[in-house]
């Protein structure tokens, strides 16, 4: 794996695509259920459960805080953990451009293992396929995973309440500048970096914990203020956040300055959104903070009802000035290939 080029016969299912198989992911991913070598995985698991997938085609594929390899596994864990679950199983399958460099993919795949230890999660299952060059960007690499519903009462993005408090685990926009900087050769402050990183403990702490969690989402693509869009439609009620509440790195602040850029619509990749009963806040504002991924939770606005003049599905919030604005849904795309 030191050397060498990925050819387009490794993915023939012959004795090459066995060879790259064995001397790359199984090497990485080593465990039994992987180990059994059928077409498919068989799980251990019972309902009911909480399914997700998706595919990665971030660029650059190495980046400061992550990688693609990272970055896939963190994504999917976190899909599956916001519907209150503990993810257990991810599948992985990979599309190679023809002519990349084995020791990448090495690389990839020993930070996905890392990644899926940290976590918790085993890969069970995989794919792979080989384009010829031109066909792709180096690698795409899509994964499922799927995991236990810990709670009766699982959050649902069609839960929130007028009167629920909105509370965030940390800072907002790390991702979208870090792979911006990178993408571009900027230089921002040396302390920006991607959050990527898995939230299924601090999850599963909140659900097993609190009474009552309405509401979890990781705001990812379109970043803060999209996905509080996204929420207060499903729920059909309004949310106004307080600027100056809204955890923002000073590195953040500033690139976002220079480039013109809101960090509320920058996505994230290891922050969460929670949304509970105002007497809980403090309590799960607590947990977040003793958790890894937390330290910098906050309470960044509430829920209200859909009241004229506010409409089901605004988002608006209020600036350090006293005024208001009105934080619609991210149009176009900020940054494309961002995860």
């Amino acid at each position: 794996m030191e050397q060498g080029t990925i050819l387009l016969d490794a993915g023939s299912g012959g004795k090459a695509s066995q060879r790259l198989i064995s001397e790359c992911f199984f090497r990485h991913f080593s465990n039994p259920l992987l180990a059994v070598m059928d077409d498919a995985a068989k799980l251990d698991i019972t309902g009911p459960l909480a399914m997700s997938t998706d595919s990665y085609t971030v660029t650059p594929l190495f980046f400061p805080g992550g990688s693609i390899g990272s970055l896939a596994v963190h994504g999917t864990v976190n899909d599956v953990a916001m519907l209150g679950a503990k993810p257990a199983y991810l599948s992985c399958a990979c599309i190679l451009e023809e002519g990349l460099e084995l020791s990448v993919l090495d690389r990839i795949v020993a930070d996905m293992a890392r990644a899926a230890k940290e976590a918790g999660v085993l890969i069970v299952t995989g794919d792979t396929k080989v384009m010829p060059r031109g066909a792709c960007d180096k690698i795409f690499i899509n994964t499922t995973g799927i995991g236990r519903i810990l709670t009766e009462n699982s959050p649902s993005g069609h839960k929130a309440c007028a009167g629920d408090a909105v509370l965030v685990s940390g800072t907002m926009g790390d991702h979208g500048l870090t792979i911006m900087g990178s993408r571009e050769g900027l230089t921002f402050d040396s302390s920006i970096h991607s959050d990527s990183a898995p939230l299924n403990h601090m999850v599963e702490k909140l659900v097993t914990t609190l009474p009552d969690v309405h509401v979890l989402r990781d705001p990812t693509r379109g970043g803060l203020a999209t996905t509080l869009n996204e929420i207060a439609a499903q729920s059909g009620v309004a949310i106004e956040l307080e600027e100056e509440a809204i955890p923002v790195r000073d590195g953040v602040k500033n690139g976002c300055s220079f480039l013109g850029l809101d960090p509320l619509y920058l996505a994230n990749e290891g922050k969460l959104i929670c949304i509970v009963p105002q007497a809980d806040a403090e309590q799960a504002l607590a947990l977040m903070r003793s958790m890894p991924y937390g330290e910098h939770a906050a309470c960044v606005g509430k829920v209200l009802a859909a009241q004229a003049p506010l409409r089901a599905g605004q988002v608006i919030v209020q600036t350090p000035i006293g005024g208001k604005r009105l934080l619609s849904m991210l149009e176009g795309a900020q940054l494309p290939r961002i995860c």
